[in-house]
C-alpha cells in the first residue's frame, strides 16, 4: 500500500468517528429537549392529559436524526424518566408514569419516529417538501393518539365501566387538535429551514 493511501484511510475513520459523535450528541440534546418541553404543559379537560410541546420535539427528532437515532433519543428519555429523573410532564418521574394514564402517549413518542422519518425522507436521503412534513406530522400524531387513547381507555375503563373508547377520544384527542395544527406549522417552518442543508450528515 502506498504512503499516499494511508491518510485517506485514516481520514475516513476520523470522519465516521466525528459523524458518530455528532449523532450521539444530538441524541442527548433531543432527550434533554424532551424533558424541557414536557414542562410547558396545559392540563386539558375532561381527563387532565396535559398538552405539552413534546410532539413538536418528537417530529424534529425524527426529521433531524433519522428513525434509529430518533428512537434512541426517545428511548433514552423514557429510561431516564423511569429511573427517577423528573423529565415527564409536571416534573413527574418513575415507572408509575409509564404505566399510568399517559403511558401510551409516551410509548407513542418512540413508535412515531420511523413513521415520521419514513414520510419525509426521499430515497436519495433528502427531505421532501412541506406537504410531506404535514403528512408526517399527522401520521405521527395518529400513532401517538392511537396508543395513548387505547391505553387511557383501558386504564380508566378498569376503574369506571362507563368510560368508553369514545370518551377516551373526547378527552385524549379532540382537545389536542388546535395544538397539533400549531405544532405542524412550526415543524414545517423548522424542517424546511434546517434539515435540507444538514440531513445528509445525520441520516
Amino acid at each position: 500500500m502506498s504512503q499516499a493511501a494511508k491518510p485517506a484511510i485514516g481520514s475516513g475513520v476520523d470522519e465516521r468517528s466525528r459523524a458518530f459523535l455528532l449523532k450521539a450528541t444530538l441524541t442527548l440534546f433531543f432527550t434533554m429537549l424532551m424533558g424541557i418541553s414536557a414542562q410547558f404543559k396545559i392540563p386539558m379537560p375532561p381527563d387532565g392529559v396535559p398538552q405539552t410541546l413534546q410532539t413538536l420535539v418528537v417530529a424534529l427528532a425524527a426529521m433531524g436524526l433519522g428513525a434509529r437515532w430518533g428512537m434512541a433519543s426517545m428511548l433514552l428519555y423514557l429510561v431516564v424518566g423511569a429511573l427517577g429523573a423528573g423529565v415527564f410532564a409536571e416534573g413527574k418521574a418513575g415507572v408509575g408514569v409509564l404505566i399510568g394514564q399517559t403511558g401510551g402517549y409516551l410509548v407513542g413518542f418512540l413508535a412515531a419516529q420511523p413513521v415520521i422519518h419514513g414520510l419525509i425522507r426521499r430515497s436519495d436521503r433528502t427531505v421532501r417538501g412541506w406537504g410531506a412534513i404535514v403528512a408526517a406530522m399527522l401520521a405521527g400524531h395518529i400513532v401517538i393518539f392511537v396508543l395513548g387513547v387505547l391505553w387511557l381507555t383501558f386504564l380508566r375503563g378498569r376503574e369506571d365501566e362507563t368510560y368508553t373508547l369514545m370518551r377516551g377520544i373526547k378527552g385524549g384527542v379532540l382537545p389536542f387538535i388546535p395544538g397539533m395544527i400549531l405544532k405542524t406549522i412550526a415543524a414545517v417552518m423548522v424542517g424546511l429551514a434546517v434539515w435540507p442543508r444538514s440531513c445528509r450528515k445525520f441520516w
